[in-house]
């Protein structure tokens, strides 16, 4: 069975010459479907750099990044641009909601972009898994913190993508809205089958996936399967120590 994402032999490299500076060497890494897997380090691991490279935000300097059998580095920018469209989903923490489009037609834009209106009965599910069916109408401004991440994860679902990246995607958010948000990603993983990659710094949070990669200087240093919040946080004081 294909991966739903891997990098093989990834390394970037910013800058040249005295001033470069290597985010990632030589890594190996990949994510099964149907998998929560979340990537952890100290600033400047490398983490944000992996999770951009495997979702074609960002192209390897050496290596190749894959989105189940496709090769980012064989698309030019518009067919990248397409891939990332309907096969890719993303939750920042900073939300990225349209604030003069209502919940809906936040939800539905990825979509309507590329011309689609999807699987309306899919699409209904994922608002009543969210808990967001009396908030459609509503504009980003008109939602709480927890509201607008529950549409963002709405967003990602709704095309039914290969893989969702989410960037720290409860570091704006109150504790029991976090909770909720982060159930709600679960719930996509058993019951729906999808793929999620979450890049967080919260032990608590990266609990909740199958998995944890560790980053540090650009390599992953440990890969724990069945994490708990104990076992991430003493993995985390011996990589800084």
């Amino acid at each position: 069975m294909t991966a739903a994402a891997r990098i093989v032999n990834g390394t970037k490299t910013y800058g040249t010459g005295d001033a470069a500076v290597t985010a990632l060497r030589d890594v190996n890494v990949q994510f099964s479907g149907a998998q929560f897997t979340a990537i952890m380090g100290p600033s400047g691991s490398g983490k944000s750099t992996l999770m951009h490279c495997i979702a074609g935000l960002d192209r390897l300097t050496s290596g190749d990044a894959f989105i189940g059998d496709t090769r980012l580095a064989d698309l030019k920018d518009k067919k990248l641009t397409e891939l990332r469209r309907t096969e890719v989903g993303f939750i920042f923490q900073s939300f990225n909601l349209v604030p003069t489009l209502t919940a809906e037609e936040n939800i539905n834009l990825p979509l309507s972009l590329g011309g689609r209106s999807g699987d309306r009965e899919w699409i209904d599910t994922v608002i009543d898994t969210v808990g967001l069916r009396d908030r459609l109408s509503h504009r980003p401004n008109e939602l709480s913190g927890g509201q607008q991440q529950r549409v963002a994860v709405a967003r990602a679902l709704a095309s039914r993508p290969t893989i969702i990246f989410a960037d720290e995607p409860t570091g704006n958010l109150d504790s029991n809205s976090g909770s909720e948000v982060l159930a709600f990603m679960r719930r996509a993983v058993d019951e729906f089958g999808q793929t999620i990659v979450m890049v967080t710094h919260d032990a608590n949070a990266a609990a909740t996936a199958d998995r944890v990669l560790f980053l540090n200087d650009g390599e992953i240093v440990h890969d724990m399967a069945n994490p708990t919040a104990d076992r991430i946080l003493d993995t985390m004081k011996s990589i800084g120590s």
